[in-house]
């Protein structure tokens, strides 16, 4: 439920977005890397049937993961079973979050390398990437000082804690755009700043995290015109700041405060006719997924095939909604 427009204006302070210059449309292929909120954001594209690759390997914290892994991406290798490790009985990758973890290191092992295949042939087509950073908290493995991506629950002592500097950032991700756009020159790249706050920091080092984040994307976007910003944690924390916008633990958005999130999105990326057409896709699935009383009536099979008639005509148009749309 989105509360209308007289109590925003009335009982909140709006953030403004300038107009953006660049627009998403259906035939453009979207990657989302980063926290939580990139999951939450990629998730309201693939359910508007935009071809998004969410988080190929896994929930990325910090901007450092972020980096590693669209230089892998970037690369050619594979992982192999030197880099996997057994804790509480599963294999699991300092890279990935435990959502690639296996019983057996075969398992564990197919599981990343797949993703990494796919999302790598995706990225080289990829028009808009969409990465949020969640905190500018490092842990680093004590054994050869890499950055890790997941701890994993490994105890605490395998791992050095530190804060990424603005400078540092800056540096590594002035050379990983510099690569990227090299390789795609039409791609776009979208920061955000998860509104999520790292609580477990600390209030004041929280606060501090958020604030590199925010000044090396300032300086990011100051030194590449194909680099934006979304401010999706002003909008939590400015607009939706009372209680009711969050979580039961206080701490992430509710799903009203994505909704509303995401209707922000929207309507800074996406022009009227990718607008209109979201809106007959939305149409559309609610059509293929009615289930009538009486299925063998004539009445319904004309339905259908109009509804049929409907969907070739937009897979026809565009042509990447084509599997978006089976089954729908």
């Amino acid at each position: 439920m989105i509360i209308d427009n007289w109590f925003y204006h009335v009982f909140t302070t709006k953030v403004n977005i300038p107009a953006s210059t660049v627009q998403i449309g259906y035939n453009d292929k979207l990657m989302t890397l980063g926290s939580c909120f990139a999951e939450n954001i990629g998730k309201k594209l693939t359910d508007a049937f935009f071809q998004v690759n969410i988080n190929p390997f896994g929930v990325l914290y910090n901007p450092m993961s972020v980096n590693d892994s669209l230089q892998k991406l970037m690369g050619n290798d594979f992982y192999t079973e030197t880099e996997l490790f057994e804790h509480q009985s599963l294999w699991h990758s300092f890279s990935h979050s435990s959502l690639y973890s296996g019983e057996t290191k075969k398992e564990c092992l197919q599981k990343i390398n797949a993703s990494l295949q796919e999302a790598r042939k995706f990225l080289q087509e990829t028009r808009f990437l969409l990465i949020t950073f969640g905190t500018a908290w490092i842990y680093e493995n004590t054994e050869d000082g890499k950055t890790v991506a997941n701890c994993h629950k490994l105890p605490a002592n395998r791992f050095h804690r530190r804060r990424l500097s603005v400078t540092e950032i800056g540096e590594k991700f002035t050379i990983l755009l510099s690569q990227l756009k090299a390789r795609n020159p039409h791609l776009e790249v979208i920061f955000t700043v998860s509104p999520i706050r790292h609580w477990k920091d600390g209030a004041h080092e929280n606060n501090v995290s958020k604030s590199v984040l925010h000044l090396a994307i300032e300086e990011l976007k100051e030194k590449f015109p194909f680099v934006h910003y979304f401010p999706a944690y002003e909008i939590q924390l400015d607009e939706l700041r009372d209680y009711r916008f969050y979580a039961p633990d206080m701490l992430h958005p509710s799903e009203t405060a994505v909704d509303y999130i995401w209707k922000r999105f929207s309507e800074t990326y996406f022009g009227k006719e990718t607008e209109g057409l979201k809106k007959e896709l939305e149409q559309l699935r609610a059509d293929l997924n009615h289930r009538p009383l009486h299925p063998e009536s004539s009445e319904y099979q004309q339905f259908l095939k109009s509804v049929e008639k409907r969907k070739a005509k937009l897979q026809e148009k565009y042509p990447g909604l084509g599997s978006l749309l089976e089954g729908k």
